[in-house]
């Protein structure tokens, strides 16, 4: 009889039951925070900040209600003269002797996170990939060496042209606007976009684009019918860290916007209640932040799988 010969490259049963407790314990350990915010999320005030911390509390809304809401406290006759509550959320901003003063501003925040984050995103998408398939089906003179320039804009700290920045926006007039962020971050985004896009139709094969030129197509229809599908796996995992950049930037919009087009991560932090932080506002505005961000890798999923492990020969 034949025995099996265990090849040194594959690995012992002992080595994968190894990797993979290593591989669960840093998924555990990676998600202990997002667990906890969420938990926070659905406690009260007092619940939050109890020391020796609460794994388990009764749940309550407060922390959403008061994300979306501002309030006024009143005195307890104040309080009892006004008539019952008509909506549950005015329910339970009685029952913290206060009364409703209007919406808050993070709906607003909320909303130029999702126009900034996903505008320069899909304007990152569609000048990368042009830029990425010039640079890889022509001939362009000095390639390297603007390749080379395209990276290192991503070499130097955002801080260090933060001041800079700050003049020419409010020079120009895009200061603490849409249209300034936007911009700002597809330039950021746009060194990654060109060269990730480049690695992926580097590996879709010349001869994919010349038959159907024979066939009669021109060159921009052989990009878009014949490249484009092939890169779609690159395209959506460029898109995802552009995304993930654009979305979770802080400096820039910190300096560039007050207001008008102030995205989520400057507000969050600002969210005041009585005595401090409001920690489950703070901890429900988080949940909602990183919703879309999580909902977007997830549909992706597949796309981001192989295109962090690109590089295969496809010819």
């Amino acid at each position: 009889m034949r025995t099996a010969v265990h090849s040194p490259l594959e690995p012992t049963a002992r080595a994968r039951w190894f990797a993979g407790c290593v591989v669960v314990a840093y998924a555990v350990l990676s998600l202990v925070p997002l667990v906890w915010i969420f938990l926070t999320s659905f406690r009260t005030p007092q619940d939050a900040i109890a020391y020796p911390p609460k794994v388990i509390s009764s749940p309550s809304l407060v922390g959403y209600v008061n994300l979306f809401t501002t309030r006024s406290r009143v005195s307890a006759e104040d309080l009892h003269a006004l008539p019952p509550p008509t909506t549950w959320y005015e329910g339970i901003v009685r029952e913290q002797q206060m009364i409703l003063a209007g919406p808050s501003r993070f709906a607003d925040r909320y909303r130029n996170s999702l126009l900034i984050g996903f505008g320069s995103t899909f304007l990152s998408i569609v000048l990368g990939t042009l830029a990425a398939y010039a640079f890889s089906r022509f001939r362009v003179p000095g390639k390297d060496d603007w390749l080379f320039f395209i990276l290192s804009t991503r070499m130097m700290p955002p801080i260090a042209v933060a001041i800079p920045i700050y003049l020419m926006f409010r020079h120009v007039g895009l200061n603490d606007t849409h249209v300034g962020l936007i911009l700002l971050y597809t330039v950021v985004n746009l060194s990654l976009a060109v060269w990730l896009l480049k690695g992926f139709i580097d590996e879709i094969p010349r001869e994919y684009e010349e038959a159907a030129m024979v066939d009669g197509y021109t060159r921009w229809q052989a990009f878009l019918r014949v490249v484009l599908p092939q890169a779609a796996t690159g395209i959506a995992t460029t898109a995802i860290f552009c995304l993930i950049f654009a979305w979770n930037e802080y400096a820039f919009a910190l300096l560039l916007t007050s207001g008008t087009a102030q995205t989520s991560p400057p507000f969050i932090p600002t969210i005041i209640g009585e005595g401090g932080l409001d920690w489950p506002a703070m901890a429900a505005g988080t949940t909602l932040f990183l919703l879309p961000v999580l909902v977007f890798t997830v549909l992706l999923r597949k796309h981001l799988l192989r295109g962090v492990t690109f590089g295969a020969i496809r010819k």
